[in-house]
């Protein structure tokens, strides 16, 4: 498989501050981003089949919060944790208890916690930078009565991690002051000039019994995340539907359109394709290619409720006029758009496959808190990372995890 480096990229300073919906590449990267999201999901296809020269890894995506810095400052040697401020012009990072206790900005409820992470990381032996997720501290730890049987839970966020009380797993969480999934790797000479690498190697950190850490790495030692011949067969005559209609789709069109989108600025942000999808997730409604047919009056909606807010004439009337191009504009591109978003359900119909399939994997419990109690759900996600170009791509089940955050009760919320 060609390296997805030239399809696909971390943010422009090579930091590993956002990761992108793989079905979004098309978006993100026009018809460069399309043909690597399909070359992602047949590797995965390939790797869930048995193919062990698969050149994708994957690893799971925690819920976890906050995310998490730790390791050596290349400027003086000195051992620091940090949040995603490390990356600063001028880094913010904690090198002593002093430096916690005394940042005005660091929340109250998370000066404990970073104590804590100071003190236990430091007995790691972490020789990079590593990025994670803080899944929880000793005081986090509660006890749940789930399906009659007593669990030891952790919410650091929307999920619910859990364990059944007396399970190898709970006594290493019980023994533990703080919990962390390492996710990323970082590299360079200087800290604002380090670059990411998805992954991270923690075979060769010192082991704690105070830290309960794992590195993300997407794990089937039973042998359940494996796709049976018909399974490979069904997945294999979707991509093949979504290579169908990625050859629909005009490249020079494609181009011409997201050079349009990259114009809206501004409180217009708010007008993007992307966000009209995100509009559908929230609604719950599949993405299908009539919805092509609805993006100009979502367009026309926003610029309206902007000009509400306008209080002289000439003002409404500019914004007026832009209203009037980008409807022109987005009925000239509606069957342009129309192919895109059915390029872009095959995908997501593609993704679920593989995304329903290595949910069948668990080693912890996933629910989320209802007012009616706990409800089981899969994890947040997972990340596929391209071995030979080091760049990732998320597989969400948005729909799941879109209507999550709107009905369980958030860890700040209980």
């Amino acid at each position: 498989m060609q390296s997805l480096r030239t399809f696909l990229s971390e943010d422009a300073n090579g930091k590993n501050l956002h990761l992108e919906h793989i079905e979004d590449e098309i978006l993100n990267f026009g018809i460069g981003g399309a043909r690597g999201s399909i070359n992602f999901l047949r590797s995965l296809r390939d790797m869930l089949a048995g193919n062990s020269r698969s050149s994708i890894n994957m690893t799971v995506k925690w819920d976890g919060a906050p995310a998490i810095f730790a390791g050596i400052d290349p400027s003086d040697g000195k051992f620091f944790i940090a949040k995603k401020s490390v990356f600063n012009k001028t880094p913010l990072l904690y090198k002593t208890q002093a430096d916690i206790s005394s940042d005005p900005k660091l929340p109250a409820s998370l000066k404990p916690k970073f104590s804590i992470a100071l003190r236990e990381f430091s007995k790691l032996g972490i020789t990079n930078v590593l990025q994670g997720d803080l899944m929880f501290t000793s005081a986090d730890l509660e006890s749940d009565m789930i399906d009659g049987q007593r669990h030891t839970t952790f919410q650091p966020n929307t999920i619910v991690y859990a364990v059944p009380q007396g399970s190898p797993l709970d006594a290493k969480f019980k023994k533990a002051k703080i919990g962390v999934v390492w996710h990323t790797t970082y590299s360079g000479r200087s800290l604002p000039e380090m670059k990411a690498s998805f992954g991270a190697n923690i075979r060769n950190l010192r082991k704690s019994s105070s830290v309960w850490m794992d590195d993300a790495t997407y794990q089937d030692e039973s042998g359940t995340a494996t796709f049976t011949k018909q399974e490979t067969a069904q997945i294999t005559a979707v991509l093949s539907g979504v290579g169908n209609t990625f050859r629909k789709i005009d490249a020079y069109k494609l181009n011409a359109f997201l050079n349009y989108q990259a114009g809206f600025t501004g409180k217009m942000v708010g007008a993007s394709v992307k966000t009209y999808i995100n509009s559908k997730v929230r609604e719950q409604a599949d993405l299908k290619k009539s919805h092509a047919a609805g993006y100009k009056a979502f367009v026309a909606a926003k610029y309206d409720k902007e000009i509400e807010k306008l209080k002289t004439e000439k003002s409404q009337q500019a914004l007026t006029d832009k209203k009037t191009a980008a409807t022109q504009l987005a009925d000239e591109y509606q069957e342009l758009l129309g192919n895109i978003f059915e390029f872009m359900a095959g995908i997501v119909s593609a993704k679920n496959m593989i995304v329903n399939k290595l949910d069948r994997v668990k080693s912890i419990g996933t629910f989320i808190r209802t007012t009616n109690g706990f409800k089981v759900t899969n994890p947040e996600g997972y990340v596929a990372i391209d071995r030979v170009g080091g760049n990732a791509v998320k597989l969400v089940d948005r729909m799941e995890f879109s209507y999550n955050n709107f009905t369980a009760i958030k860890a700040w919320d209980k």
